[in-house]
């Protein structure tokens, strides 16, 4: 039996060391983006709005045409993407945009901010306009998954995966200690009993 608990013992320790190592700086990041969402009116925020209007060539503007006549759905034409990225000094993203007979419409939404642009077709004037809401935005953005894609979606996966397994892995040594140390399922009982008392108590 002591050679069963040391084997158990052992692994389950080298599994919560590994799962807290990967898990460290993701736990930072979200305990310390939770306390910025819970608080939202004590930080301050600068909005910094950036405009800009360029103008397309008629070739380009005729193509732009012909395409929102036959297909008016889908991003915007790769060239046109390249030329636009070059001119804003900003990545266009092959995100769908709205066609129209008359405007081409693109929002291109972010972590901590937003961005959009606009074609007229009758005039070939593009308006672009990004807003950036700071760094505390752009992290309480990535805390909740905001705008960011699909390999930040897997990460976040991933490491409530990862918490998962350090959650666990936790709660087994310690029921391997509980008699040595009586506290141990007090206390657990405690973090689960605090916040049902907040639920019942102070939400209706």
């Amino acid at each position: 039996m002591r050679e069963r608990r040391a084997w158990w013992l052992r692994h389950l320790m080298q599994w919560h060391w590994i799962s807290s190592a990967i898990c460290l700086i993701g736990m930072l990041l979200f305990s310390v983006t939770g306390i910025t969402l819970n608080h939202p009116n004590a930080i301050k925020v600068e909005t910094h709005v950036e405009r800009a209007e360029i103008q397309i060539g008629p070739a380009m503007r005729d193509t732009l045409a012909r395409i929102a006549e036959s297909s008016p759905s889908g991003p915007l034409p790769p060239v046109l993407r390249r030329w636009l990225a070059d001119e804003l000094g900003q990545p266009v993203p092959t995100l769908p945009a709205e066609w129209s007979s008359d405007e081409i419409y693109l929002a291109m939404p972010r972590p901590g901010g937003d961005a959009w642009l606009s074609i007229d077709l009758a005039t070939g004037t593009v308006e672009y306009e990004r807003v950036d809401r700071g760094t505390v935005a752009w992290l309480n953005d990535l805390h909740k998954g905001r705008n960011t894609g699909p390999a930040w979606s897997l990460f976040i996966d991933l490491f409530a995966a990862a918490c998962i397994v350090f959650s666990l892995t936790g709660l087994f040594i310690l029921w391997i200690h509980a008699r040595q140390r009586p506290l141990v399922w007090p206390m657990v009982g405690l973090g689960a009993l605090i916040p049902l008392l907040i639920i019942v108590l102070f939400m209706h």
